[in-house]
């Protein structure tokens, strides 16, 4: 299969303006991206950055401007119906909070069995015994019994496990996995992202990761993206992303992850101040008020994404962090 075969989407200066009572703002501004079958995109950043709301343009949730091309085919002129075929049959979601997400008054079977009949075309009996089939796959035991079950009667690690089976219900080509394992312990959050990795393997199933926490996509994700105020600020590979982070921003997240060597009561390393407003966006470079190297034309121009070696790593900093040296 070439590469244009596998690449399953393509986003070109995907941006999104908004009306808000304060004025307009743009929460996603000329955003590029791909992403081909069978691999990891990590979309990180803090809270309010934007990736949430780049996850809804390209669901075609909110209005945008720019190119979102799935699977071969460009959504933007398509009708409400179209759009609903795709994100029940092609695309899945799942939300950081499975409680609120999941239906209350629903049984756990009504909720994974019915986009199966909806897009499938399966009959209840049908649709019944591949719900069993997949939260045992997800490791949900006895889960006849759970089908009986409401939300609010599963543990939290469960109720995640049951939102990835309705997202997985329909054997999409995409998973957006939107801050999966925010509200779940350590423990729980590991055997999440262990079963996403290994449904991905045996599915060649393509995953768009978000997440605040760099030290969560590490070791999960095959391309990073980092995302402040509305812009991605360092994109690349991700070993040679982690090897060689040139955004102060990306260096700021990676230096706040809490390591095992810290001694006890350490003080981690926090960003100062907040994100920026986005109805009052500074000149210049977005991340400027905030990061201690920032020089006179870090707050007049704003640095283009650019390369500046090979591999296809793009950052954004007038005044970037040293590249490591080269081993001899």
């Amino acid at each position: 299969m070439s590469a244009t075969d596998r690449q399953l989407l393509a986003v070109r200066q995907l941006t999104v303006d908004l009306a808000t009572p304060r004025g307009p703002i743009r929460p996603v501004d000329a955003v590029s991206l791909t992403l081909e079958r069978g691999k990891t995109l990590a979309l990180v950043g803090e809270s309010g950055s934007g990736k949430s709301m780049f996850c809804r343009a390209v669901l075609g949730l909110v209005p945008s401007q720019g190119s979102v091309v799935f699977d071969g085919r460009e959504t933007g002129g398509l009708s409400a119906q179209e759009l609903n075929r795709i994100r029940g049959r092609h695309i899945g979601v799942v939300l950081q909070d499975p409680l609120s997400s999941l239906n209350p008054v629903l049984t756990i079977a009504r909720q994974i069995t019915e986009p199966m009949r909806l897009h499938l075309g399966l009959n209840a009996g049908q649709a019944r015994e591949r719900a069993m089939a997949l939260l045992g796959a997800l490791g949900i035991a006895r889960p006849e019994e759970r089908l009986a079950c409401y939300p609010h009667q599963l543990s939290g690690g469960m109720r995640q496990r049951v939102a990835i089976a309705i997202a997985l219900a329909c054997e999409p080509k995409l998973l957006i996995a939107d801050e999966p394992t925010t509200a779940l312990d350590v423990t729980v959050q590991a055997e999440i992202l262990d079963l996403l990795s290994k449904i991905q393997r045996e599915r060649d199933l393509a995953i768009i990761l978000v997440s605040h926490d760099l030290g969560v996509v590490a070791g999960r994700a095959h391309h990073v993206a980092v995302m402040y105020a509305g812009r991605i600020v360092e994109q690349g590979p991700t070993a040679p992303l982690f090897a060689s982070m040139r955004m102060r921003y990306t260096r700021a997240l990676f230096d706040a992850i809490p390591r095992l060597e810290d001694p006890p009561k350490h003080r981690l390393p926090n960003i100062p101040d907040q994100p920026p407003d986005f109805a009052a966006l500074p000149p210049g470079c977005r991340f400027a008020p905030r990061c201690a190297h920032a020089g006179e034309r870090c707050h007049k121009e704003y640095p283009p994404l650019a390369s500046r070696g090979s591999g296809g790593h793009l950052f954004s900093c007038w005044f970037p962090c040293p590249a490591p040296e080269a081993k001899l």
